[in-house]
């Protein structure tokens, strides 16, 4: 195993540790912590907090956690994290356990808002059966396959704000119908036609009709788009534009994983632009998932990305106050900067940063992890070196 690649599994082994091994004891809503109530949502951690650390702790994990390794201790890691996350599944999912999450919550009981955030994280952990469905589903004891499906027809009932919440729904019918279930094709169509309406040019969609200068098309459209699109590719073929709607949003994705790219500077820094910045790595899931899934934009190699990435990941979390003195995450970027939170931010919010670890479900043989050492474009360019001209698409 190479050195990068360790740091990477000893990162995210201590991200994933505290949620999962509490999920799997039956205690995630005793153990985990309330930080920074004052700014949340009234009852957001009774309601949702649980939901959010296991659907955005396995929606990064899971690719890892689906892919046998031939390093010994690698695979005994991650066969422990798998079972763990099996269990933790089965906590949330299981009407008897006391750490069963509200799928849906009507709106007299969400304080008069008809849009419940049930559904955001019902699709971070459906986008994770997606990523992993040899361990997060199939490998799952019938009862609890039961149960899963059971809360995802149940998170129907969510009504969806017309922005990147139309994908969330989106999501949903994917991971149910790869779980053997009649998809509505109609919440499927729409969250995709839709985003491609709101579609702004040069590798970047709007959230809503407005455009935002934030990270959402990493944190969200982009990474579920492409693959609610390749789950129903033989369903919808064809977008608004008239070309393969696949194709089409594969060719996006590219362009914006190479913006992504060069945001990020010579030392692993990046802007600090627009909302949710605390959810840290996440804000390159899509340059992550574009490395997973072969989908990288011409000139831009699987080593330069990986340093790129691995800069990231040190900038973020080798500093101190990232970790509480149980494990679990501290909000901020670069330690405990709770100023830089949203209300809606709370600790099971903060684990969307495992989607920057999807390399690691390839193969330690993949070019992306055996090629030799390749500086990352900034690299290149503060360094002196001759590049050619980036260009829109």
């Amino acid at each position: 195993m190479t050195e990068q690649r360790q740091y990477w599994i000893d990162t995210l082994a201590r991200i994933i540790d505290a949620p999962l091994k509490s999920g799997a004891a039956g205690e995630l809503k005793k153990r985990m912590p309330v930080q920074d109530r004052a700014k949340w949502d009234a009852a957001r951690k009774d309601n949702y907090a649980c939901l959010e650390a296991a659907g955005r702790t396995l929606c990064g994990a899971a690719p890892w956690l689906d892919r046998p390794c031939g390093d010994p201790s690698e695979e005994s890691l991650r066969q422990k994290y798998a079972e763990l996350s099996r269990k933790t599944i089965d906590g949330i999912t299981d009407p008897g356990s006391p750490d069963r999450a509200p799928f849906h919550v009507p709106a007299e009981q969400n304080g008069g808002n008809p849009f419940c955030q049930s559904l955001v994280d019902t699709a971070f952990l459906s986008h994770a059966i997606l990523r992993g469905r040899t361990e997060l589903y199939d490998k799952l004891p019938p009862r609890v396959k039961q149960n899963l499906k059971e809360a995802l027809i149940e998170s129907r009932k969510n009504r969806p704000i017309r922005n990147n919440w139309m994908l969330f729904s989106g999501m949903v019918e994917a991971a149910l119908y790869v779980m053997g279930e009649e998809p509505d094709l109609m919440r499927v169509d729409a969250c995709l036609y839709q985003h491609e309406q709101w579609y702004k040019g040069d590798g970047v969609y709007g959230d809503g009709p407005s455009f935002h200068w934030d990270y959402y098309n990493s944190y969200v459209i982009q990474p579920m788009f492409v693959d609610i699109a390749r789950t129903f590719k033989d369903f919808f073929p064809e977008g608004n534009c008239g070309e393969n709607r696949l194709d089409l949003a594969i060719k996006r994705e590219k362009r914006y994983a190479a913006i992504l790219e060069r945001m990020i500077s010579p030392d692993g820094s990046f802007p600090v632009v627009g909302r949710s910045v605390t959810y840290r790595t996440a804000a390159f899931q899509t340059l992550a998932q574009a490395a997973l899934q072969d989908t990288l934009p011409e000139g831009l190699t699987k080593p330069q990305v990986r340093t790129a990435l691995t800069s990231v990941i040190h900038r973020c979390f080798d500093g101190r106050d990232n970790f509480d003195e149980n494990g679990w995450l501290r909000t901020g970027i670069c330690g405990y900067q709770p100023g830089l939170a949203e209300k809606y931010i709370c600790t099971g919010s903060l684990y969307l940063c495992t989607t920057g670890f999807l390399p690691l479900g390839l193969d330690a043989g993949d070019p992306f992890w055996s090629a030799p050492d390749e500086p990352c474009t900034s690299q290149k360019i503060w360094s002196g070196a001759d590049m050619p001209a980036d260009h829109s698409i």
